[in-house]
């Protein structure tokens, strides 16, 4: 494509290869834009609440050009998660897997509500587009409406204690996290090992709270209600020498970051070994330098060796007769943990290694799973609390990575209680509730922005009408009434009983979500509606989605295998 002007100085447009393009323009491009858009969110509007639906996405993995019989199988309910591994052709659709991100990057939660919201508010600029308004009329409109909806949330905000009843507040808002994950079943045991896990690793002072000392570890076997919270770091590996020491108490552990092996000439050589006597006196050289290894480790004072690198099979022996218990392979981020945990420092060279160098744990121990003889490494009460692991147990791989999805948001709502204790109640409550809010105001609006302020308060009323719709309710008069009563009372935390406990007040049902999660939600929706409205143009292959070639366009592609001839 390039920019042109006729002899009268007016610019035009070559587009190269025509036939091959299509150009859609003013009220084609935006239906265009918002249908892509809309087909998004209505994917994931089943997916909402504690009574939402899982989506299974099936990717095929090509091996020498022939499918693989056994596909990559993806069960979750996770909005970011869903967007993320699907193939999202549409580059329009591209921009809410990006809005999910950001949801997701910044809060952690929240990321299939963002969704359904910036798609309903669409559907409302398309009402509002076929009445006739400009398409900046309804994006400043939605904005205003963002506006108030935030003020009104900060002021129905409330202020918790998050260190009262032993941090039951913080325990509950991590409940409302899980509600909606297959982990449910667990919710109460599985939201105490979050709190637990992320006060280990807080500065309350600061409030700030890093993610990097708190590590995930899932374990195919057993039922989530196995799930385990280690005060320590959890290795997916075992010791080098099956008959070393299963178990060190009062460990003193030497962290290295060289092998035991031999020195290697860094440039290439060749030794000749012309008798017996020759390899002799080789053999007891190499003894030698295993020899000083173990040596210099054993004066420090250390019974443990966790080690970055692999093992000569003559060192693991002579570790194994040293009684020396020792891990190999160990990752370069969880050399860090353990140094952090234990209060190690990492050794570079055997040369190096002195007493004080030496981490400290109450215990160093292998543990075996099931019936395969799977083994993992425990490092447990190091002299440091301040890395901490949650070991995770379910029946599948399927169910152990859903379960890490889920419990991943529940740390990020428990941080994100720490840095701002403000909450507003769930069950979409405060979206009816700032629904009437907008409203009341957009009435006093002269212009006619009124109409895309009114727009985005029913836009606002689709979280909750989801609600209804995946718990069983009859969604319009159930919603109706709610409105009616929220009104009446003068009560903001009637909600949608999505786990039917016979009260519509969510701060009663314990249910309710950090406010700082809504505000993120309703700013990035209304940006990303803001950015796609502002869009009249579009130059694309014949394969863009357009109202008059609706068949061109697989929003949510899935390569499916093909065999060579």
């Amino acid at each position: 494509m390039s920019l042109a002007f006729d002899e009268f100085g007016r610019p035009f447009i070559i587009l190269k290869e025509q036939e091959r393009k299509r150009r859609l323009k003013g009220s084609e491009a935006y239906k265009a834009n918002i249908i892509a858009a809309t087909s998004i969110s209505n994917l994931l509007r089943t997916s909402l609440g504690p009574k939402g639906m899982d989506k299974m996405i099936v990717r095929y993995l090509l091996a020498a050009c022939y499918p693989s019989p056994d596909g990559e199988v993806l069960v979750s309910n996770d909005g970011a998660t869903i967007l993320e591994r699907a193939e999202i052709q549409n580059q329009i659709a591209k921009q809410l897997v990006e809005l999910s991100k950001s949801q997701d990057n910044e809060i952690g939660d929240g990321t299939t509500g963002v969704v359904v919201l910036a798609g309903a508010m669409l559907e409302q600029a398309q009402l509002l587009l076929d009445k006739g308004l400009h398409p900046i009329q309804i994006a400043n409109g939605f904005e205003k409406g963002c506006e108030i909806a935030t003020k009104h949330l900060a002021s129905i905000g409330k202020e918790l204690d998050i260190k009262d009843e032993g941090h039951e507040n913080l325990i509950k808002c991590a409940m409302t996290a899980l509600g909606s994950k297959v982990v449910n079943k667990y919710q109460r045991k599985l939201a105490e090992i979050c709190v637990k896990a992320v006060l280990s690793v807080a500065d309350l002072e600061r409030k700030d709270v890093d993610f990097e000392l708190i590590k995930i570890e899932g374990k195919v076997g057993g039922s989530l209600g196995d799930t385990s919270f280690v005060n320590g770091i959890v290795l997916d590996k075992e010791f080098s020498h099956p008959q070393m020491s299963k178990a060190v108490d009062d460990a003193r552990i030497c962290i290295l970051t060289c092998p035991f092996e031999p020195p290697k000439p860094k440039t290439k050589h060749v030794a000749e070994i012309t008798s017996a006597e020759a390899y002799k006196k080789l053999y007891q050289q190499e003894q030698q330098y295993f020899t000083d290894m173990i040596k210099k480790v054993k004066e420090s004072g250390a019974n443990v060796v966790l080690c970055q690198w692999g093992f000569d099979d003559e060192a693991n022996h002579l570790l194994m007769q040293s009684k020396l218990p020792a891990v190999r392979w160990v990752g370069g981020s969880e050399i860090e943990l353990l140094a952090i945990a234990t209060g190690a420092r990492i050794v570079p060279r055997f040369s190096e290694i002195t007493a004080e160098k030496l981490g400290s744990a109450k215990t160093v121990k292998e543990l075996s799973f099931g019936t395969t003889n799977d083994k993992m490494i425990i490092v447990e009460g190091g002299k440091s609390s301040k890395a901490v692991t949650i070991l995770i147990r379910g029946g599948s791989k399927t169910v152990v990575d859903e379960a890490k999805r889920s419990l991943h948001d529940a740390l990020c709502v428990v941080r994100n209680m720490i840095i701002d204790s403000r909450i507003v109640p769930g069950g979409g409550s405060v979206e009816l509730s700032c629904s009437h809010a907008v409203l009341a105001e957009a009435e006093t609006v002269q212009s006619a922005e009124q109409y895309a302020i009114k727009g985005f308060a029913t836009a606002l009323e689709v979280i909750p009408l989801a609600l209804a719709e995946n718990s069983g309710f009859s969604p319009i008069d159930y919603i109706g009434n709610l409105k009616a009563r929220q009104i009446s009372e003068k009560n903001s935390n009637l909600g949608v009983d999505c786990m039917r406990k016979g009260t519509n007040d969510m701060l009663d049902q314990g249910v309710f979500e950090t406010l700082q999660s809504k505000v993120q939600q309703l700013q990035l929706a209304s940006q990303v509606v803001k950015m796609i409205l502002k869009i009249d143009d579009v130059i694309a292959t014949t394969e863009y989605y357009c109202p008059s070639t609706l068949p061109y366009l697989s929003l949510i592609h899935i390569s499916e295998p093909t065999r060579p001839y």
